[in-house]
């Protein structure tokens, strides 16, 4: 029995124009979160995370949620106008600023996971923490909030790594080391 060609070409026609189609729709939402700042409440009133925001945003941000503490994945940057926004902003509010850096690129050790979650831990509440695109470092941070200071359960505190975040770890996109940090974390965390 052989291959239909009256059959193949509508079909590869229907799955082309769906799978662009996904990928629009895809594209669409991660643009919208890089345009609207992708601010989401964690815990309201008690952590937020969100993108790079510009001066304004920091500061409307931080007034309206009352954030005292703000959480820098992206680590110091001295000489880079968005830093020099981000510390104005923080000055502006009277809201603590912290440097903590981590790459969306490699995995995060253990220590360095403690030292994070000891950060969310003690700091003044409500936080903000953020790194460029909100979606990797941010959603990490989130997630280790959620399961070792809030205790949800690792289904529940690994959605913050996730697409409605704009967390894209497939295709071989190197930020599945931040799901591999999680993993690790939540795996010694059951124990």
């Amino acid at each position: 029995m052989g291959w239909d060609r009256g059959l193949i070409r509508p079909a590869l026609r229907h799955f082309t124009l769906f799978f662009g189609l996904a990928v629009a729709i895809a594209g669409g939402w991660a643009g919208y979160l890089r345009l609207s700042g992708n601010f989401h409440a964690v815990e309201e009133g008690v952590l937020y995370r969100s993108a790079q925001l510009s001066f304004a945003q920091f500061e409307r941000s931080i007034r309206v949620n009352g954030i005292k503490t703000v959480i820098n994945l992206r680590g110091e940057n001295v000489g880079a106008a968005w830093y020099r926004d981000e510390l104005r902003a923080a000055e502006a509010t009277n809201a603590r600023h912290i440097d903590f850096r981590l790459s969306a690129t490699h995995e995060v050790s253990n220590e360095k996971l403690e030292a994070l979650a000891t950060l969310l831990q003690e700091s003044v509440k409500p936080i903000l923490v953020h790194c460029e695109g909100g979606a990797d470092r941010s959603g990490l941070a989130s997630a280790l909030f959620e399961l070792v200071i809030a205790k949800r359960p690792a289904s529940m505190a690994g959605e913050q790594l996730s697409f409605r975040y704009g967390h894209f770890p497939w295709l071989g996109s190197r930020t599945i080391a931040m799901d591999y940090s999680f993993d690790r974390l939540a795996a010694r965390e059951s124990r």
